[in-house]
C-alpha cells in the first residue's frame, strides 16, 4: 500500500465521527456501523488518487459508506430489525395529509427561495444534517434509505419487511418533521448564503 500524504489521511480521519454517525442511522448496529466505515475509510486510504476533489471529503466518503451500508444490510437482512419506536403504525395515512377536505393546503409551506441555491450552502446542509438527526429512528433510517442510499421504495419495503402503505406513512411524517424543521432553523429566519 502507498504512503498517503498526511493531510489526505487527516481529512479522512477527521470525518470519521460523521460516518459513523451516519452509519448507526442506518444500520441500528454498533458493530455493523463500525465495520461499515472501517470499510469506508480503508477503501478511502487505499486509493486516495479517486479523490479528485470535485467534492468535499466528507461527500466522497459519505458516497463510499453508502455502498457499504448497502451491502451490509443486503448481507444481513434477516438481522436487521426495526424498532417501532413511538410512532404509531395504525394511523390512517389520510390522517396524515396536510390538506383540507377541498384538497387546499391546511397550512401553506413557507417560502423557500430558491432551493437549488440553498442545497450549494454548507450552512443549509449542516441545518438539513441536525434536521434528519432529529428524526424519530424509525423514520430517519427510512428517509435516509430511500433519498440518501437512493434504494427504491421495493427494495426498502423487501429488505425490512414493510407494507408499502407503511412505508409511506413513515416517509410522510419524516418529510413533514423535516420540512417544520427546515422551515423554522433556515427559510424561517434570515441567514447568510
Amino acid at each position: 500500500m502507498t504512503q498517503n500524504p498526511p493531510d489526505f489521511t487527516t481529512q479522512v480521519a477527521e470525518c470519521r465521527a460523521y460516518l459513523l454517525r451516519f452509519a448507526r442511522l442506518q444500520l441500528r448496529n454498533d458493530a455493523w456501523a463500525e465495520d461499515a466505515v472501517s470499510e469506508t475509510v480503508l477503501a478511502a486510504l487505499a486509493r486516495p488518487q479517486s479523490f479528485e476533489g470535485r467534492s468535499q471529503m466528507r461527500t466522497w466518503l459519505v458516497g463510499i459508506l453508502k455502498h457499504k451500508i448497502i451491502d451490509i444490510l443486503r448481507q444481513r437482512q434477516r438481522e436487521v430489525t426495526l424498532d417501532s419506536g413511538s410512532d404509531d403504525d395504525s394511523t390512517d395515512p389520510l390522517e396524515l395529509m396536510a390538506f383540507k377536505a377541498d384538497g387546499h393546503h391546511a397550512q401553506m409551506p413557507a417560502d423557500w427561495g430558491d432551493p437549488e441555491q440553498s442545497l450549494g450552502s454548507r450552512q443549509f446542509m449542516a441545518v438539513l444534517n441536525a434536521c434528519t438527526e432529529k428524526l424519530p429512528p424509525v423514520q430517519g433510517r427510512l428517509f435516509l434509505m430511500r433519498e440518501w442510499l437512493e434504494l427504491s421504495s421495493d427494495e426498502i419495503c423487501k429488505e425490512l419487511g414493510l407494507t408499502p402503505t407503511n412505508l409511506y406513512v413513515q416517509l410522510h411524517r419524516a418529510r413533514l418533521r423535516l420540512r417544520e424543521c427546515l422551515e423554522l432553523n433556515w427559510f424561517g429566519r434570515a441567514h447568510t448564503t
